[in-house]
């Protein structure tokens, strides 16, 4: 069986070093040392200033939402996971919903200023697949309208735009530490923003409001465990090998695979990427599923990621995205993880190739 992905781990007596450490303080969560000591590491990997860790991505988003003061329409993209627009009603927001790039897959920002109205109050984007929003576009549009910029950066760990870490853009950025991630701690996620004042008031959120017995805010339990911040604090050191054997694997698809019958993503900007995904585009859905079914007939599983487009939700009444409809009826991920051997992808090819 090749899984779509497969999660890192380390060595089992570096895990278990940790273990004994966590075993002789007794100290399991409430922001114990081991999950300081991965906040600094991860700030220090990322040069980032202030980073929360939390535990998951989607409490992040909406840790995000609730410090900037959002209660009215927040313009989103239709082509993400859909804890984006979870996150976005759960805190009694209302999502509305602009059209994706054809190239990247990411928000259009030529798209966004038609949608704003009297209630819009934040841009809440997704560097789809890890690869990068238009964040100075972006920018430009917040600074015009008064509009706080929310990234979603849940693919984009270790990924950078001009020299910076692309979850330093923007008003706030969420990660995802989930075990399906490049750096991953098991469950997690993080919280990034610039200012200190709006990094504490997160920090506050996520421990029901106070500190000891003195009470300053609203909040709920956002915290995380010593043992999933040990499982970081293993993982962190191979991010880099991690990413290099990635990049091996992308390279092998792009070389093996017949792009005259598919295509994939491109980014129109230039970054570092970290090889967080290989999606790959069909002429229509009925060709992508016929190529899924040969391949889960030789025990080979993919993903429709992302699929439905989240404007089409039966929960939801969003406006038609015509680019994000038909590209999450027609995208397929590949499996893509760190030891993925090539031999196997001579396999996944072949399949695809002979299918599409």
């Amino acid at each position: 069986m090749i899984n779509v992905t497969k999660t890192f781990l380390p060595k089992l007596e570096d895990y278990t070093k940790y273990l004994e450490g966590i075993w002789e303080r007794s100290w399991l969560t409430n922001s114990g040392p081991l999950s300081r000591e991965l906040e600094q590491n991860l700030n220090s990997f990322l040069g980032t200033e202030h980073l929360l860790f939390c535990n998951n991505g989607t409490i992040a988003i909406q840790f995000a939402l609730k410090a900037l003061e959002i209660t009215g329409e927040v313009i989103t993209t239709p082509f993400s996971y859909v804890a984006t627009t979870n996150s976005i009603l759960w805190e009694n927001c209302t999502p509305v919903f602009a059209d994706i790039r054809a190239d990247d897959f990411c928000i259009d920002a030529a798209k966004i200023e038609e949608k704003i109205t009297e209630r819009t109050q934040a841009i809440l984007a997704v560097h789809v697949y890890g690869y990068p929003c238009d964040v100075e576009a972006l920018e430009k549009i917040g600074k015009k309208h008064n509009l706080k910029i929310i990234y979603d950066a849940a693919h984009a760990f270790g990924v950078k735009y001009k020299n910076r870490s692309l979850l330093d853009y923007g008003d706030v950025s969420t990660c995802s530490f989930h075990a399906t991630k490049i750096f991953h701690t098991g469950e997690g996620g993080a919280v990034i923003c610039n200012e200190k004042e709006l990094a504490d008031k997160i920090r506050l959120y996520h421990m029901f409001g106070h500190r000891a017995d003195d009470y300053f805010s609203i909040g709920i339990n956002g915290k995380n465990s010593e043992f999933h911040a040990a499982m970081g604090l293993c993982v962190l050191p191979h991010v880099a090998q991690i990413i290099e054997n990635r990049k091996r694997v992308f390279s092998d698809y792009n070389n093996r695979l017949d792009f005259k019958k598919i295509s994939r993503p491109h980014s129109i900007l230039e970054f570092e990427y970290n090889y967080a995904y290989f999606p790959v585009i069909f002429e229509n859905e009925k060709t992508l599923l016929n190529v899924k079914s040969a391949l889960e007939k030789e025990s080979i599983n993919t993903r429709r990621y992302f699929y439905p487009s989240l404007n089409t939700l039966p929960f939801l009444h969003g406006d038609a995205c015509p680019v994000s409809e038909s590209v999450s009826r027609r995208v397929l991920a590949l499996p893509l993880f760190h030891d993925l051997a090539t031999k196997d992808i001579d396999r996944i090819c072949t399949i695809i190739n002979r299918n599409a």
